[in-house]
Formats: structure tokens, C-alpha cells, sequence
């Protein structure tokens, strides 16, 4: 808790301040609605990509999107309910989502864990598959969050980061790091590593540590390609990232089809189950890494711009919450959610379009994939915490200075 947020609870409470409006007055509402616009768009091209392929429904055309919406549901309720927590309760059970999130991927990398695509990084509970990385997301933010507000806020009067402090959060985003990289999941490390930067600047890191941190970077890439610590499929894709006529029936195959998709659907697009890629079944994993490509193909330029505007707005209001919580936790919380989901979406869209090499991460809050929406939704419902503490704070704020003004004129 910063000073100003202190002395604004100790002056509310000498003179009965309290503030009346509800959780529902003081609800993100702007951001509610493009959440909702965004789900149901995303369930509607999950649908789509889905309902043709009998392969994949076994018959049922609606199979895939049954599921989709079990697990909307299933976020929406976990949002609502962290939304709701105490934001004490927060900070006290972020250690338990990071910890969770570690063992996940330890068990993972047991016998337990199954191989899917060439990476061990999911748990199969009956016909349920369970991706532990997709957490590892929430648990770093929320571990990095806490750990970084706890050392600035026990110096009220030098919060400044010291070497130690960006040491010891680089530790505790080693260690679920170090995990993926054994699946291996190049692209959760990717968009991992962009938060864990993200986070550390918006703390105020020195800046030599991050430019040591991104030199470190490119010589770890470097010497897993040199070293071929790199699996041989990981590196056909980035060689077909640079060169898709290399291998167009191999590793090139799902950049050319994402291209031709997305190229297809001109200004507005074929129409939705009409496009002639997508029914067709051409573009390999088009409900979750490609799902972009659905809405290129039947929606258009005008259709997949809509849906990136919206995807921006709710980065937008995302930072918005970011820059106005009134502590360092909310603040740090808030800003590795707007990294996570603003490079996760930048690296889906552009391998869809052939300016990122695929690396098979979806596209938040719209591709199938129940731990990847359920772990998204979470992320929302952190944002939403956020957001009511600060709204409570900037009320009783309000609610003071006008008794305060009432007061001097009598």
C-alpha cells in the first residue's frame, strides 16, 4: 500500500468515510463488453473451423464449440470470483497459483505427462488434457508481482530495485522457465520471457540489467542452435519461417496454408462457413494456433481488423487499470498481463500472416483450448481486482475531500 492510499484509509476511517457505490457501479464495463464481443466472436470462428472436419467431431458439428463455451463458462466463473476476492486474499495466495504452477510442470515431465506435436507439455486426466505452462503464465505474473511490491514497499523511502531484488525475480522465473524449455515449448518460453521483461521495466529495473537480459537473450539463442539443443522439427519451422518454399509439404506446409487462408478472404471476407480453405480442412490446427486464419478467410480485412481493434482495446484498458492502481502489486500484476497477452496475440496473428515463425501458441481469449481459456479468463478476473480496489480508493478519496470542503465552509 503506497503512503497516499494509507493516510486517504486512515482519514476515512477517523471520520466514517465509506463509499456507497456497488461492485456492479464501479465494474470496468467497457471492458466487460469487448471481453464479451471477444469470446463470442472466438467461439463463433471456433465453430466454423471445426464443424466440417468429422475427423475431428466425430459427426457432431457443434462438438467443438459445446466445448469452447464449457470452458468460457468455466473462466468466466473463476474470474468472477477472483474479481471478487479481498485483494489481500490476492496477494496471499499468489505463492499458491506460482507453486502450483511449478508442479504442474514438474508433472509434466513425469512419466504423467503426454506427448502431443512433439512436446511433452500436457497431463491427461480421462479425455481431459490439462496444459500446466498455460498457469505458469498467471503464477510468474502474480509471483513476480508480489515479490517486486514487497521489496519496493518495505523501502518506502528508497524503492528503488536493487540487484538483489531483480536477482531474486529472475530466480523465480527461472525456475518455471527452465521447466518449459525441458517440454520443449519454444513458444510459452517466448512469450514468457517478453512478460518477465515487460515486468521487470514497468518495477523500474536498471537499465544495464536490461540490456545484460536481452544480450543474454540472443546468446542463449545462438547456443541452442549451435549446440542443437533445439529439437529438429523447431528448427524446420524457422527455416520455414524464412523460406516456406523450402519444404511446402513439410514444416513449410502451415505457413503456406495460413497465408493462402488469410489472403483468400479479400476485403470482406467469403462469409462465415463458406471459406473455402477452412472448410476444406487445409490449414492444419485452424481452431487453436490458426484460429486468426478463420477470421481472415470468412470475415475479411474488415472482420480480422475488427477483431484486432477489439483485441488492442482490451490491451488498452488493461494498461489503463495497470497505470491507475493505487499499489505496486496491482500495478506490476496488471502490466505482465497486458505483456502476456499483448506478445502472445502479436506472435499468433504474425505466424498466421508470415512475419513470426510458428511456434504453436493461441490467440488469447479466442482459440479452443480449455487451460489456455480458463488460464486467460483468470487473468481478467486479476485485472478486475485491480480495477475495484482502485475505484473503492479514488471513491473514498472523493467522498473525503468533499467532506473535508463541506467542513471548511462552516
Amino acid at each position: 500500500m503506497t503512503t497516499a492510499t494509507a493516510t486517504t484509509t486512515r482519514t476515512s476511517r477517523r471520520v466514517n468515510v465509506t463509499d456507497n457505490r456497488s461492485t456492479w457501479q464501479r465494474m470496468d464495463w467497457l471492458l466487460l463488453t469487448v471481453i464479451a464481443v471477444v469470446l463470442a466472436l472466438g467461439s463463433v470462428l471456433v465453430w466454423s473451423a471445426t464443424a466440417s472436419n468429422e475427423a475431428l467431431t466425430g459427426g457432431d458439428s457443434t462438438a467443438y464449440l459445446t466445448k469452447h463455451v464449457t470452458n468460457i463458462a468455466i473462466g468466466a466463473v473463476l474470474a468472477f470470483l477472483l474479481a471478487a476476492t479481498d485483494h489481500r486474499w490476492v496477494r496471499i495466495w499468489a505463492p499458491v497459483v506460482y507453486l502450483g504452477a511449478v508442479g504442474g510442470l514438474a508433472v509434466v515431465l513425469s512419466p504423467l505427462g503426454a506427448v502431443i506435436n512433439g512436446s511433452r507439455s500436457w497431463i491427461m486426466v480421462g479425455e481431459i488434457s490439462i496444459q500446466p505452462a498455460e498457469f505458469a503464465k498467471l503464477g510468474v505474473v502474480a509471483g513476480m508481482a508480489l515479490l517486486l511490491a514487497e521489496k519496493t514497499e518495505a523501502r518506502r523511502h528508497s524503492p528503488r530495485l536493487r540487484s538483489t531484488d531483480v536477482i531474486a525475480a529472475l530466480v523465480i522465473a527461472a525456475v518455471p522457465a527452465g521447466l518449459i524449455m525441458a517440454q520443449p515449448d519454444l513458444g510459452t518460453m517466448l512469450v514468457l520471457t517478453a512478460t518477465v521483461f515487460g515486468l521487470l521495466a514497468v518495477a523500474g529495473t536498471p537499465k544495464r540489467w536490461l540490456f545484460t537480459m536481452i544480450a543474454a537473450a540472443c546468446a542463449v539463442v545462438v547456443s541452442a542452435i549451435r549446440l542443437g539443443l533445439l529439437k529438429g522439427y523447431q528448427l524446420d519451422r524457422f527455416g520455414a519461417f524464412v523460406n516456406p518454399g523450402l519444404d511446402p509439404d513439410g514444416a513449410g506446409y502451415n505457413t503456406i496454408q495460413a497465408r493462402i487462408a488469410t489472403g483468400n478472404g479479400g476485403l470482406f471476407g467469403q462469409g462465415l462457413f463458406n471459406g473455402s480453405q477452412t472448410q476444406a480442412g487445409f490449414v492444419p490446427e485452424q481452431h487453436t494456433d490458426f484460429i486468426f486464419t478463420v477470421a481472415g478467410e470468412e470475415l475479411g480485412l474488415v472482420g480480422a481488423g475488427a477483431l484486432i481493434v477489439l483485441l488492442l482495446t482490451v490491451l488498452w484498458r488493461a494498461s489503463l487499470i495497470a497505470a491507475k492502481a493505487d499499489d505496486m502489486f496491482g500495478r506490476l500484476a496488471g502490466a505482465g498481463v497486458v505483456c502476456w497477452f499483448g506478445f502472445q496475440a502479436f506472435q499468433n496473428i504474425g505466424m498466421c500472416l508470415g512475419i513470426m515463425p510458428v511456434t504453436g501458441v493461441p490467440l488469447p481469449l479466442v482459440s479452443y483450448g480449455g487451460t489456455s481459456m480458463i488460464a486467460s479468463l483468470m487473468a481478467i478476473g486479476l485485472l478486475l481486482n485491480i480495477h475495484l480496489r482502485t475505484e473503492r480508493s479514488l471513491g473514498l478519496g472523493v467522498v473525503l475531500r468533499g467532506r473535508v470542503s463541506r467542513s471548511r465552509r462552516f
